[in-house]
């Protein structure tokens, strides 16, 4: 069963981010993200799908990092009372928390926003036609 809504992540950070296009926006193999409204929101905005191989977890690894962090940063020392005080909070966990303060050894031991300023700052990688 395909989900009728694309993930609210991918709409929010579109909105606040406005990527370029040509953005390579990468995701599992989840219905969600292969339904027809999600690829046509990619298609919309000109990015380029990127998928996991069927099978291949590691594909994911980054993300699943990402999401235990969180968990046991943030959402296991917190009792929310309702969904709403579980949304703002881990928004303000990934927005004001994980992406400008926390080091990430992956990065440089850099917090991402500074990362991504230092990336911007260097000459693009060309990238080939062929795929």
């Amino acid at each position: 069963m395909q989900s009728q809504h694309p993930p609210e992540g991918g709409i929010h950070g579109i909105q606040q981010r406005q990527p370029i296009f040509g953005l390579i926006v990468h995701s599992d193999r989840g219905s969600q993200y292969a339904s027809e409204l999600y690829q046509n929101l990619l298609n919309k905005h000109g990015f380029i799908c990127s998928m996991s191989r069927k099978g291949n977890c590691w594909d994911n690894a980054v993300a699943e990092r990402f999401f235990l962090n969180l968990k046991m940063e943030r959402v296991w020392q917190r009792q929310y009372a309702n969904h709403t005080e579980a949304k703002n909070d881990i928004d303000d966990y990934i927005v004001s928390f994980y992406n400008c303060k926390r080091l990430n050894s992956a990065l440089g031991n850099l917090p991402p926003t500074v990362y991504e300023r230092k990336m911007v700052a260097q000459k693009p990688i060309e990238m080939s036609e062929i795929t």
